[in-house]
Formats: structure tokens, sequence, C-alpha cells
């Protein structure tokens, strides 16, 4: 990133053609840029339209609205606006020519509004990072929990949790420092450590909570079984395409199969898998099927298709008989929830469980999720708090104390590097 006294533009909208595009300028020239195109800078807070020209010829270059925000109570922080133009490509690149030729002035590069913003004390940085899920969000349930962290949640219990770590540093500031004056609460020992104890038992919770990268990247539901057993055309009817190729040849899927699918605002990635067998005499096969065993292992859902017996042992197992259209077919498992691919007979109810089994899997969808960069700081916290309750030597618990606050700082950006910075903004599109 370049200097934040640089004044960046950037579309904000999608990308044209469409009704109405969106210019965002933000930095210390963006109302002499308004003044140079429109000739005025309209009053604050007020959409005004506003007839752009080209800063050398006087050539019109559209008729739009704007919009202005004087900083620093702006999403940057900085001086904002707001151009709402005519979504056409031409008018798009004649008025981000038009702006490129002012001193001072350069394109923002990927999630420059939004690092600005953290820079300028608008929203920290696990607010950046929920914004930055939000606007990835293709779920419902994804979206909850983006708004749950864009909005502050988070934040505000990190902060509880550094206000408490403030207040046992100061008790134990106070144990070192006058402890041999008489001045000191004799129980201070005793409520440091129980403050400690509790502290990290809350964070524990916490870290006990499913992971954002399911929430993010969709919960495993794997098709096992043996071969010619219906797996792969319960996969077609389960994602609602032809996904894998489905024949009475055994052996017909090599590979593992995946399809993102999102049911009931739950994001699932359903996995077809190599029939198993022990007897094959083809390689590829053989190695399919190792894929398979291990795809099993790292299922969160796994949806067993026997043909005798019961299903494996699985902390989620959900055992299926997929051929209940076949008149003399007859599941070997009782516990088997009878289905048909063929006719579609028991694929909704199937759906529907499948879903209801996900959400027991995932954050409650009015509860924010951390991600491995918040998890890891939040052990590290828990971590040091472990070690305060431990000891009995007051500079060691001082000595943790300041750990379980740096950690608590790095969550929410108090404490960053520049390279922790680019990664967390990089995932931002130009514009934002």
């Amino acid at each position: 990133m370049t200097t934040p006294a640089d004044t960046i533009f950037a579309l904000s909208s999608g990308a044209p053609p469409a009704a109405i595009a969106i210019m965002r300028v933000s930095g210390p020239a963006a109302f002499d840029i308004l003044r140079g195109l429109a000739g005025r800078v309209p009053p604050p807070r007020r959409a005004s339209v506003c007839t752009l020209r080209a800063p050398d010829t006087q050539e019109m270059l559209d008729q739009a609205l704007a919009l202005v925000f004087p900083g620093p109570d702006t999403a940057t922080g900085e001086d904002l606006v707001e151009l709402h133009l005519h979504g056409g490509r031409a008018v798009v690149r004649a008025v981000e020519n038009a702006i490129s030729h002012f001193p001072g002035v350069r394109r923002a590069e990927a999630g420059e509004f939004t690092r600005r913003a953290f820079a300028n004390g608008r929203m920290d940085l696990n607010e950046a990072e929920g914004l930055a899920d939000l606007l990835s969000a293709e779920t419902e349930w994804q979206r909850r929990a983006a708004t749950q962290m864009f909005g502050g949640a988070f934040s505000a219990a990190i902060e509880e949790y550094r206000q408490e770590v403030l207040r046992l540093s100061a008790l134990t500031e106070a144990e070192l420092d006058f402890s041999d004056e008489g001045d000191v609460d004799s129980q201070n020992n005793v409520l440091i450590t129980d403050g400690c104890k509790k502290l990290q038992q809350q964070i524990g919770q916490l870290l006990a909570s499913p992971p954002a990268e399911k929430l993010r990247d969709g919960l495993r539901v794997v098709l096992a079984g043996p071969p010619n057993s219906g797996k792969s055309t319960l996969l077609n009817a389960l994602v609602g395409r032809e996904a894998a190729i489905v024949s009475d040849i055994a052996g017909t899927t090599r590979d593992m199969i995946e399809v993102p699918v999102a049911v009931e605002g739950v994001a699932l990635l359903f996995t077809d898998t190599a029939g198993l067998r022990d007897d094959s005499p083809d390689a590829i096969e053989r190695i399919g099927i190792d894929r398979s065993l291990a795809a099993m292992q790292q299922a969160d859902i796994l949806l067993w298709l026997g043909l005798e017996g019961t299903g494996p042992e699985h902390l989620h197992l959900i055992e299926i008989s997929a051929k209940n259209d076949i008149s003399d077919y007859v599941a070997k498992s009782p516990n088997a929830l009878s289905v048909s691919a063929q006719t579609g007979a028991g694929i909704s109810a199937l759906l529907h469980i499948v879903a209801a089994r996900a959400k027991t899997l995932l954050p409650p969808p009015d509860q924010f999720a951390i991600n491995a960069r918040q998890r890891m700081l939040l052990a590290d916290a828990a971590g040091a708090l472990a070690a305060c309750s431990s000891s009995e030597d007051w500079l060691i618990i001082a000595e943790n104390l300041r750990q379980a606050r740096r950690a608590l700082d790095a969550l929410t950006g108090r404490a960053h590097t520049e390279d922790l910075l680019d990664t967390v903004f990089g995932k931002f599109c130009v514009g934002k």
C-alpha cells in the first residue's frame, strides 16, 4: 500500500454496463476533484444533480448525482465523494480518465478504502474481516454470521476480555509494587487467580465453537459405499443436475467429485467417492478407493449407501437405502433411510435431514464465527491466562498477563504487522 496522503478513486459498484455506476473518491483532494468536474461542491450528505465536464475541454461527461461526505465522520475517515453515474462503459471510462488527471490522485488498490477506514479508526480488524465475509456471503447462514462480526459483536466481547486483563494486571502490579507496605488487599492473589481462570474458561467456550471456515467453505457431506450402491445417482438427485457419470459398470467413479450446494441456507460440499471393495484388480481404482477412505475420515456428515450390514462408525452417519424403486430390493440395515434417486421419493426428506444435522455443526445464526487468525490469537491469550493460574510468581503472572493483552490487541488490530494487514485487506475487491 502507498501513503494514505494520496487521494484514491475506484468504481465501487458492479462492472458496467449497469443502470447506475458508483464512483468513490477518498482523500484530501476529493472535494477539489468534484469542484473540477462539476464546478461546485454541493451541500454535505445530500444527493445533488451535477453536470460533470472534462476539466481541460469542458466536454460534458455525464449528468450524475453527487454526494459529499466531509471527514472524519465518513466510511473511510477522510473526505469522501460518491458519483452516481449512468452505468455505461464509455461513461465510466471517461469519468475515470478525467479523475486520474488531477494531481495527487491514483486508482485504489484492492481493499484500500476499507484499509483506510481501519487506519482512521472507523472499524477494527475483526469488523473489517466481517465485512469481507459479508461481501462474499452466498448463503443466509453466512450472511447472518458475517453481520454479527461486521456489527462488532466479537470486538465487543474482546474489549470486555481486554478490560478484565487490564484489571488483573493492575492488581498484579499492585502486588509487585506495594505488597511490602501493607496497603494491598491480601485477597488480591485469590482474585487474580480466579479472574484468570474465569477469563480462560470464557475464551475456551469461544474456541470450542465451530470454526468460520466450515461456515464459509461448506460442511463436507461424503457419499460412500460399495460399487453400484447408487452413490453417483443419488448425488445427481441431491444437487439437481448431472454432476457425476452414472453407469452399471462397477468402478465407474474413480476419483472424488465435489459439488457445492446451499441447502436451507447452509453451504454444503457434497462429495461422491469411488465404490469401496477389496478385490479391485485396477491400480487406478485402488487409488480412488484409498481417497474414498480418506474422505470418509474427513467427512462432517457421512451418507452411507451400504448393501449389507450397518455402516461404519462415524459421529454423523446417515444410512441410506438408495434403491427403493426396485421392487425386490430390501435394505440390509433397519436404520437406513429409504430414498429413490430415480423417482425422487425421499430426496427432499434426506436434504432436510442433512441440513438439520449440518446446522448443529455450525455456529448459531445469531452468533459470530471466528476464523483461523482469530482462533490462534484467542488460543495464545487462553494459554497465557492458564500460565497465570498455575504460577505463584508475580513477575511471571505479570508477564503472562501482558502476553494475553498483546494477543487481544492483535485481534482488533491495536498490534499488527503490515504483512497481516496486506493479507486481510487483500481479500477485498477494488473499490471497497
